[in-house]
């Protein structure tokens, strides 16, 4: 059934690396795609700041264009935080005043930290962009808060991210060492030195061998290796750099935990893919993370605290009933909560409802 006109997805190119180009892989394999003859816009791509702004050139055009010539039913934007932010306000304020309606998909992991350090005209821009879209949508009841905090007046909803959960896995015995794996671009947010300085912790709790693998690239990359270096781990940690999305399933399938150490979080899509893949999870508690991750699906601690990420994964490395229970809460959560097909029916609602 395809919807007059046809939806606009604008975001960044699905070649690039991180959870919304991930996100909008997923999403384009189910029947939203055709069913609203969903056509995707990129208008960030990964490399040099004049190939982002080159991109942004020609992406904004083509969404202008159709603005202007096609005038599609919907505009659907996927926003992060700074300039993100304030390059697709642009092109939301464009469709609004087409009378386009526009849904505005908030991704970014600290945009409670962007609006308020930012001056105040570019606080009350924020405010009223929120404001003028038709929905605004928050990928969770914590992001929800924050958005309606900076904007009382816009319309949130909550669509959460998603992944296919695919086949069930297997309880397959491994051999070799336990594995626990981090996953996702190697930049400050992520905070990855103070999870090699907790590895260094944890070494000594084990009995049997253990290695970290920290699958991803970024400009955090040097210090990172300098904290391996520090603390003379660098036989038990493998930097395995950036590994393209088809390797992605293999590196879950080969571990026991996945770890996630970040400053803040929009809704890690790193997270669900190990949920989904049937891993326990170890990760700090902020932003989206505790919307996802429950008392049954993982362990939470603060940020910054290398002491206490090292207690929480010598107990799931340690205890095996532990690592099994997070593991199989972690995949019905997925199942029933995060599923690809649940998210791409609420976008379908809130599609026929703003295109009459």
């Amino acid at each position: 059934m395809t919807r007059g006109r046809g939806v606009v997805w604008v975001s960044t190119s699905t070649a690039t690396r991180g959870g919304i180009a991930s996100y909008v892989r997923s999403m384009a394999t189910t029947p939203l795609w055709t069913r609203w003859s969903v056509t995707h816009v990129a208008t960030h791509e990964d490399g040099s700041a004049a190939r982002k702004v080159l991109r942004f050139v020609l992406g904004g055009t083509q969404v202008l264009l159709r603005l202007l010539l096609h005038r599609p039913a919907l505009l659907h934007i996927h926003t992060s935080t700074d300039g993100s932010f304030v390059r697709k306000s642009l092109l939301a304020r464009a469709a609004t005043a087409r009378g386009v309606p526009v849904v505005l998909h908030v991704h970014g992991g600290a945009f409670d930290s962007f609006h308020d350090r930012a001056p105040r005209p570019v606080q009350r821009w924020i405010r009223s962009t929120l404001e003028a879209v038709d929905v605004v949508v928050a990928l969770g009841p914590t992001w929800a808060a924050v958005l309606s905090r900076i904007a009382p007046a816009a319309r949130v909803v909550v669509v959460p991210n998603a992944v296919d959960p695919g086949p069930a896995p297997t309880a397959a015995t491994r051999s070799g060492p336990r594995t626990v794996l981090f996953l996702g671009q190697v930049s400050a947010l992520k905070n990855v030195p103070v999870l090699v300085e907790a590895w260094a912790k944890v070494l000594p709790g084990l009995a049997a061998p253990a290695r970290l693998v920290v699958a991803g690239d970024g400009d955090d990359l040097d210090r990172v290796r300098a904290t391996v270096a520090t603390h003379g781990v660098g036989s038990d940690v493998d930097l395995r750099g950036w590994v393209p999305p088809e390797e992605v399933d293999g590196l879950l399938g080969a571990a026991d935990v996945l770890v996630l150490p970040s400053k803040w979080e929009g809704q890690p899509m790193a997270v669900l893919e190990g949920m989904a893949r049937g891993l326990a999870v170890v990760a700090t508690r902020v932003g989206g993370l505790v919307d996802l991750v429950d008392a049954d699906s993982g362990l939470l601690v603060p940020p910054d605290d290398a002491d206490a990420l090292a207690d929480a994964l010598v107990q799931v490395l340690t205890d095996d009933d532990l690592r099994v229970r997070l593991a199989h809460g972690g995949r019905r959560r997925v199942e029933t909560e995060f599923s690809v097909d649940r998210t791409w029916r609420t976008l379908d609602d809130l599609y026929r409802e703003l295109v009459r």
